[in-house]
């Protein structure tokens, strides 16, 4: 893609860019950013993502965010997740994941049964090896269609986090976006203004292999409840638990 293409099909408001040719329609992923807010630097392109460190200047708080175009053929699937392993970043490193990733990891992602179960749980498989978490998508359920009079829809684009960049960045929203010119929806990855939400607690796989992990469960379960009735007690215990591996 040369300059001149970019500002005429852009604009001037967002001033750079990095891009993954697309092969036919299919397999290309274009970063755009503003300079004068966003620095993006370490750029790597690999067969079915495009990653960089992300610098937000007005705070100097940098990320790696990873783009990715899963394959639409299901023997290079994969050979995609493979790819994903190899991004995982060192412990600590804040790391942003989206894109169009034309797998899903649970039933309730697609509206029939038609589903490939190996295929899910090598997706699950390696959101829990890359110890990523889905950012949940707000205002919509399926984000593709294939438009048939009986469609069958599937959310394919997703948003995930690690831990890291989720402690960085503990007030944020995604949302779906109208569009008339996609079979995709667009989704809004944006701050949230006002008081920090509270989520649901939910149990973390990789929180296991945390040192410390055990002891922190066990420090929990041991604490009296003074609840004669056995399900009182349960719940006090696993409420006392959260709390534990929340802080």
């Amino acid at each position: 893609m040369e300059k001149s293409q970019f500002d005429q099909g852009i604009g001037y408001r967002l001033n750079n860019f990095a891009f993954k040719p697309a092969n036919g329609t299919k397999g290309g992923i274009l970063l755009l950013w503003n300079d004068a807010f966003i620095e993006l630097s370490d750029i790597s392109i690999k067969l079915f993502s495009v990653s960089a460190t992300l610098t937000v200047k007005s705070s100097n708080t940098s990320f790696l965010l990873t783009a990715v175009y899963g394959p639409t053929r299901n023997n290079r699937k994969p050979t995609f997740l493979h790819e994903l392993r190899r991004l995982k970043p060192s412990v600590g490193q804040k790391w942003l994941v989206l894109g169009d990733f034309n797998l899903i990891y649970r039933a309730r992602d697609k509206n029939n049964r038609n589903l490939n179960l190996r295929r899910m749980r090598l997706f699950r498989a390696t959101l829990n090896f890359c110890e990523l978490r889905e950012i949940s998508l707000q205002n919509r359920k399926f984000t593709w269609s294939n438009e048939h009079r009986r469609p069958t829809l599937v959310k394919l684009d997703r948003v995930f986090c690690n831990e890291s960049w989720d402690l960085s960045f503990d007030s944020h929203g995604l949302q779906a976006l109208a569009t008339s010119i996609s079979d995709h929806c667009p989704l809004l990855l944006s701050s949230l203004s006002g008081p920090r939400q509270t989520h649901p607690f939910r149990f973390e796989n990789f929180w296991t292999k945390i040192p410390g992990f055990h002891d922190e469960v066990k420090k929990a379960w041991v604490t009296p409840t003074h609840q004669a009735h056995p399900v009182q007690a349960l719940h006090i215990k696993l409420a006392a638990t959260a709390r534990h591996l929340r802080s």
